[in-house]
């Protein structure tokens, strides 16, 4: 399969929010990228991520828009090194119950995959699978 690795797969457009920034300013900016996360860091370290997950446990908690994204992130921040396997993020996300994980390449965060990403690798190569298997179905059979 051709795209075995986070870096072949992972999502370059990452925006990162500092720790400071409002629940309010980050859902804005999350609908107007149209993203599900963004990378929350702090004194130029990333410290966590907040994601449409997060939101839930902040409307249940019924926290003010002007929060600061650092009381209600997901942290610390889980990350896989950008040559590593998608198997492996697909391991890690399954294990920490995760559905995004950072790509991260001498400790910046260069991408982000996600759940869906992998999905998508799946069904790619299921489809390229079975026409293969198809392929070879056909060859073998004696024509009549």
């Amino acid at each position: 399969m051709a795209h075995t690795f986070v870096k072949d797969v992972m999502k370059k457009d990452v925006i990162e929010l500092d720790a400071s920034t409002s629940i309010q300013d980050a859902a804005s900016e999350m609908m107007r990228k149209k993203i599900g996360c963004v990378i929350v860091s702090s004194k130029n370290k990333h410290v966590g991520i907040l994601t449409e997950k997060d939101f839930i446990k902040i409307a249940s908690e019924g926290r003010p828009l002007f929060t600061a994204i650092s009381e209600v992130m997901s942290s610390p921040l889980i990350g896989i090194d950008s040559g590593e396997t998608v198997w492996e993020a697909a391991e890690i996300m399954k294990e920490k119950q995760i559905h995004k994980i950072p790509a991260l390449q001498d400790d910046k965060v260069v991408g982000i995959v996600t759940a869906t990403d992998l999905v998508e690798i799946c069904s790619l190569g299921s489809d390229s699978e079975m026409r293969r298997i198809c392929d070879q179905i056909l060859l073998r059979m004696k024509p009549e």
